[in-house]
């Protein structure tokens, strides 16, 4: 089957390698180069077992502080956007305990499945990416939010997930870096099994090997919506011309929206715009971390990739704002600082931005919808996990497309 696949992030291109290796035609087409887009400099980690939606009861006890505060890692820009205001209040809906169980079980599920799915591609590919698994410790600086991490630690383990509580002393025993940094913190979570790599070198290696074995990339091309015949898509209209194929695939992050209205579709994908900085680290041993991260109350994430260190954070909510102020970056930088102060000269800061594409719920869109041609399948709305999930998303679309042939 000929399967064109809109969008060559790591969900699109992820998708087309597990097309292709089960014996599918495919074309890949996108705006930019692969990875351009919210894979780019993203944060990194392959976050398997802790998927904590960003809907949480806790966000109600969080929320005035979170707007309000001109360091707040969540920021809101209300604009006369319909979607926006629709996301938001869906987001609201979703902050109660039943919906982040139910949550938190489907992403685990997904994201076991996409460690079998990125490990298969390893080994397929031996991308050079500066992998490593090294585990995850994500820090909690009060009692209080560390008794909060506690319930989330248990409903995870009941699922499956190999994760204890840790004392600052026993944080710094597992990541010396941390070491100065114990007494601003109650304890952590550590999970032992988590990763990380540099996700835009997975898209270079992927569109390496994928172009080698006869995978045809149309990029540059610029979607401008599709051709339909009998119910069904015909093509896909580009600034490079009509491109037919027997079935597509939407991977097309924060800009899925627009298009799948264009097919009558309603996907609530909104872009949660983040931000990264990219340094290189002092060398000396217990300088920089070599584990993984994530510094709860900060919303910062720090991840080891190779010879640099990968700094991540911040949620906004201002629409597809490609700015990058200067303040932002600061502040990655000031984490840096305050909690791995030996790490880096911090001399240059490589900023970015990207869109990341979110759901509500923090659930991915996955597989066909109702209201959209049966030949079109979704898998966009990924949110922060974009790089942990894609494998195991790419999975399950290429097992709608079999089903459905079959």
């Amino acid at each position: 089957m000929h399967v064109c696949v809109l969008g060559a992030g790591i969900v699109g291109l992820a998708t087309a390698w597990q097309l292709e290796r089960r014996g599918h035609q495919v074309t890949v087409i996108d705006r930019a180069a692969p990875g351009a887009g919210a894979s780019g400099g993203n944060g990194a980690q392959l976050s398997y077992s802790y998927v904590q939606p960003l809907a949480d009861p806790s966000i109600w006890k969080q929320l005035p502080k979170l707007l309000l505060s001109p360091s707040s890692p969540l920021k809101l820009r209300p604009q006369l956007d319909p979607l926006q205001w629709h996301w938001g209040l869906a987001f609201l809906a979703a902050c109660n305990a039943e919906t982040s169980r139910s949550t938190t079980a489907q992403l685990l599920a997904l994201a076991a499945l996409s460690r079998t799915g990125f490990e298969a591609m390893q080994a397929d590919v031996a991308p050079d990416c500066d992998f490593s698994a090294t585990g995850k410790l994500v820090l909690y600086a009060s009692a209080a939010s560390l008794d909060g991490a506690r319930a989330q630690l248990e409903l995870q383990r009941a699922m499956g997930s190999e994760q204890r509580i840790v004392s600052p002393d026993e944080c710094a025993a597992i990541e010396p870096a941390l070491v100065g940094y114990r007494s601003q913190m109650a304890g952590a979570v550590h999970t032992p099994s988590e990763c990380a790599a540099d996700c835009l070198k997975v898209c270079a290696e992927l569109m390496r090997v994928l172009s080698a074995r006869g995978v045809r990339f149309l990029l540059g091309a610029d979607v401008h919506g599709f051709a339909r015949s009998n119910g069904r898509v015909a093509a896909v209209q580009t600034s490079a011309g009509d491109v037919e194929a027997e079935a597509f695939v939407m991977a097309l992050g924060s800009a899925s929206h627009r298009l799948g209205r264009a097919l009558g579709a309603y996907l609530p994908v909104y872009p949660l715009k983040g931000y990264s900085i990219t340094v290189e680290v002092d060398p000396s041993p217990g300088a920089a971390p070599r584990v993984n991260v994530t510094d709860s109350a900060r919303k910062v994430v720090f991840a080891r990739i190779g010879s640099r260190l990968r700094v991540a954070g911040m949620a906004e909510l201002v629409g597809h704002d490609a700015s990058i102020p200067a303040t932002r970056i600061e502040t990655l930088a000031a984490a840096t600082r305050a909690v791995f102060p030996h790490a880096s000269r911090l001399e240059e800061l490589h900023p970015w931005t990207g869109m990341r594409p979110a759901t509500p719920k923090g659930l991915p869109i996955i597989g066909r919808l109702p209201s959209a041609p049966a030949n079109m399948l979704f898998n966009t709305g990924h949110g922060a996990l974009g790089f942990t999930l894609a494998f195991g998303s790419a999975q399950r679309i290429a097992q709608a497309l079999e089903s459905a042939a079959s």
